[in-house]
């Protein structure tokens, strides 16, 4: 029984790791690809870069707030 309860706390803490993981590269694959179709934007209309620039950061913070509400979770189930 004990070796039982061991192994699910290991599957736990390994399940924490893969999705802290997937998380942090869901997050950079968004934001990379917010600053990429920016940067086209800004080159194809040079005249709208302060609203450009502004959607750009609010857009990046959104996702970096799920990515961390996402660890935080992971985290939270890897030590409770």
């Amino acid at each position: 029984m004990l070796s039982l309860l061991l192994a699910a706390d290991a599957v736990a803490k390994v399940g924490a790791a893969i999705g802290g993981g997937i998380s942090v590269i869901g997050a950079g694959i968004g934001i990379g690809r917010i600053g990429g179709n920016a940067m086209d934007a800004m080159a194809r209309q040079p005249e709208k870069i302060g609203d450009l620039r502004s959607s750009m950061i609010i857009a990046a913070a959104l996702i970096e707030g799920a990515a961390f509400l996402s660890i935080i979770i992971a985290l939270l189930s890897l030590f409770v």
